[in-house]
């Protein structure tokens, strides 16, 4: 069974027990301000974890793609990527913990064929500062699975990761308690960083055993949350069982959610048995292309070609989901993974374009399940190809200004410069500076190094807080830019025309940013008559009201959707204004303010502050309330 039989199994094994199968959310999620890209199987799925009822039932099951940009600098071992899928099941309110354990018992064992005796799973230990009890109920449900299947289900008090990897594994012991910092669940962390309002709970993670040795280096013993690579995380069930209502106080759930992940690409790893997820079937045609196109092996360029894999399998996503390399926030994130995975090239001594070869291959993978890559795949290939041609020719700016560098001696800060700034590999610059018999300083890598700690220190910084998913950042000036949005995506299709459509959005508490298609530059009247129509409406006090409609009656009764979305059967439209007349009708999960008089509160009005172009037919405004 290959990664992409996984993926169909799972979403038909859950179907088949009453679970509506969602589509996935884009990459880059419309109208959340706390994130660059959607990083995890169930941020979509907080506001209804969090209460808010789903157009499709208690029931739900989906395959979301991901994208983590943190680390990228840390791509290149055999199981991290940026770009990852997660098979994700919901129960909201439903089912609980008994059903869900043995539901993934059921379809890792016999519907995958897992070799169960390589299963490992960890439980919560309980905190007795916050009266939270140790899931001794999870645990036993596992025990009682091991046992059936004549597997050992030896439990084991843990702690703490220090405390695993002080200890180690005994004999016969399958089952580990892990303390709050590695199983409990909240947007924020452990128990006393959840935040108080919020639901959360303790959660049970499913390890596979690939009986490599453990490398000490991680720790004196080996554990099933050990970083050596013998055990992989393959899933996490999280138990919503709880209410925080007071810093240090938690309270039960009436109605208690599951909310499920599971790692395609390790799921597929662990059937191969083999922890190298680049061997899977999403990611090794990838591979023996770039194999084909370098003439190298992937034994002998291990790190490069994983690297190359990842980064292009990603922006491809994010292509196909309509970013465009830039310079800023997503479109940056996606100009550095095209730019590294081409610099990674030049250790297989590709030169010349590739990933027109390349891209293809990625999209061949992905065309049958998800038609949006079918759709767009030419697009996307254009677009990633226009993007590889203009970044060589900042490699041919990059030699002359190294060479400039050269006639002095290069020191590591000038090597890092011209690594960020052109993105020159830095390998290529040593080449070079021998060449031109220029001597490296003896230190020119530790100054490199310092310069390179330096900026991702500066990213982390810049960065922090936006990787938390949900409702963090929907306060009262949020709500206002987002209902803002609507009444002025509204304005500019009746200024501009009706070709206009959203390409993208950002709200911060300082300002709304609003994306959409126009072949050129709005003219100031252009402007001032769309700030008219946002201030008249914002004037006429119109009720935002939403309701749920089959999408095909949605569409049909003119509501605009996202660029990049795609819906299920029901979708839920925003409406400003009264029902026989209504001045915007918007498909979008909310929140808004409850009407558009809320806008003007202390005498404010909507000014539009900037118009510049994003890319290529994409224009981008930047409006404030004040």
């Amino acid at each position: 069974m290959n990664a992409q039989e996984i993926r169909n199994a799972y979403l038909k094994f859950y179907a088949d027990r009453g679970h509506a199968v969602v589509p996935r959310a884009p990459l880059v999620l419309q109208g959340d301000p706390t994130t660059l890209f959607t990083g995890s199987g169930m941020q979509p799925m907080i506001p209804y974890l969090l209460g808010e009822p789903h157009p499709d039932g208690v029931r739900l099951a989906d395959s979301q793609t991901c994208l983590r940009s943190q680390d990228i600098e840390d791509i290149g071992d055999n199981r991290h990527t940026t770009f990852f899928e997660m098979l994700g099941n919901w129960s909201l309110g439903d089912y609980f913990k008994r059903q869900q354990i043995e539901w993934m018992w059921e379809f890792l064992s016999q519907t995958v064929g897992l070799d169960m005796s390589r299963l490992y799973v960890t439980c919560y230990q309980g905190n007795e500062q916050f009266g939270i009890a140790k899931d001794a109920e999870a645990a036993e449900v596992w025990a009682g699975l091991f046992a059936a299947a004549g597997l050992s289900n030896g439990q084991a008090d843990i702690g703490s990761e220090a405390a695993g990897y002080a200890r180690g594994i005994h004999d016969g012991e399958r089952i580990f308690y892990y303390d709050g910092s590695k199983n409990w669940w909240s947007r924020n962390g452990n128990e006393a960083k959840t935040p108080v309002g919020d639901p959360c709970g303790p959660d049970s993670e499913m390890f596979y055993d690939f009986g490599t040795p453990h490398n000490p280096e991680f720790g004196e013993y080996c554990h099933p949350n050990c970083d050596c690579g013998r055990f992989m995380e393959i899933g996490n069930n999280v138990f919503m069982a709880y209410k925080k209502v007071a810093e240090g106080q938690f309270e039960p759930l009436s109605k208690p959610n599951i909310d499920h992940g599971s790692g395609l690409e390790r799921i597929a790893a662990a059937k191969l048995g083999d922890p190298d997820v680049f061997k899977i079937s999403l990611m090794w045609p990838i591979i023996e292309k770039l194999q084909d196109i370098s003439g190298k092996k992937y034994e002998s360029h291990t790190e490069s070609m994983r690297v190359i894999a990842d980064h292009l399998r990603a922006a491809t996503f994010l292509a196909v989901d309509g970013c465009v390399p830039s310079n800023k926030e997503q479109g940056y994130v996606m100009r550095r993974l095209l730019r590294r995975a081409i610099r990674y090239s030049f250790d297989l001594g590709v030169e010349q374009n590739f990933l027109g070869a390349v891209v293809p291959v990625i999209t061949e993978l992905y065309r049958t399940d998800f038609p949006e890559v079918a759709e767009r795949e030419s697009d996307v290939v254009a677009v990633l190809v226009k993007e590889e041609k203009a970044f060589r020719q900042t490699l041919r700016n990059g030699i002359k200004q190294m060479q400039k560098f050269a006639a002095d001696g290069l020191t590591g800060a000038e090597l890092f410069m011209l690594y960020d700034t052109y993105g020159f590999p830095v390998e290529l610059s040593a080449e070079e500076a021998y060449k031109q018999g220029v001597s490296l300083p003896d230190d020119w890598r530790e100054q490199f190094d310092a310069k390179m700690q330096e900026q991702r220190e500066r990213s982390r910084t810049a960065t922090k807080g936006e990787f938390k998913g949900g409702l963090e950042g929907h306060d009262d000036i949020h709500l206002k830019y987002h209902t803002a949005t609507h009444l002025l995506y509204k304005a500019l299709r009746t200024v501009l025309g009706d070709h206009v459509i959203q390409r993208g959005s950002n709200i911060t508490a300082e300002r709304l940013r609003f994306d959409f298609s126009h072949p050129q530059k709005v003219t100031r009247e252009q402007l001032n008559e769309v700030e008219k129509i946002v201030n008249d409406a914002i004037k006429a006090d119109y009720p935002m009201t939403w309701r749920e409609y089959p999408t095909s009656e949605a569409f049909a009764r003119g509501a605009l959707g996202a660029f990049g979305d795609k819906y299920g059967d029901t979708v839920k439209v925003y409406q400003a204004g009264p029902d026989d007349a209504p001045f915007s009708f918007e498909i979008c999960g909310g929140p808004h303010v409850m009407h558009t008089g809320a806008l003007a509160e202390a005498g404010k009005t909507f000014v539009i502050t900037k118009e510049e172009a994003s890319s290529a037919g994409i224009r981008r405004i930047k409006a404030v309330l004040r």
